[in-house]
């Protein structure tokens, strides 16, 4: 009787454990600060591409109105699954001229999560419709 109430304590345990494993993983996924009704082509050029786990980062320095750079920082996916798909590190080379389109923070901030891009020799990466 003692064993089956230690196991059913253990198993209880175990649970909750794995309970809070899973739960940081599904709410790390969200998209929920992008406005995925808005796309915003961006045209800049690439400060750093950072191919780093758990999201990639594109640094794009584009122009204001007045002149002045602004940086945005883009998030893509991880690097794994985008190194299936044939990017790199080296796809995004610092320095490169390229248009980007991200749907943008909701809250107006210079960001965005990643679509695709189009880079001024005509190569795009991404969905370029």
């Amino acid at each position: 009787m003692k064993s089956s109430r230690l196991s059913k304590n253990m198993f209880l345990l175990v649970l909750l454990m794995a309970n809070m494993g899973i739960s940081p993983a599904f709410s790390h996924h969200s998209n929920a600060m992008f406005n995925q009704d808005e796309v915003l082509a961006l045209s800049g050029t690439i400060k750093e591409f950072q191919f780093t786990n758990p999201h990639t980062w594109i640094q794009l320095m584009v122009k204001d109105e007045s002149g002045k750079e602004v940086e945005w920082s883009l998030e893509w996916g991880s690097p794994n699954n985008l190194g299936r798909q044939g990017v790199r590190p080296s796809t995004f080379p610092a320095g490169a001229d390229v248009t980007i389109k991200t749907y943008p923070m909701k809250d107006g901030s210079p960001g965005g999560l990643f679509i695709g891009a189009q880079f001024s020799d005509g190569k795009t990466v991404g969905r370029w419709e």
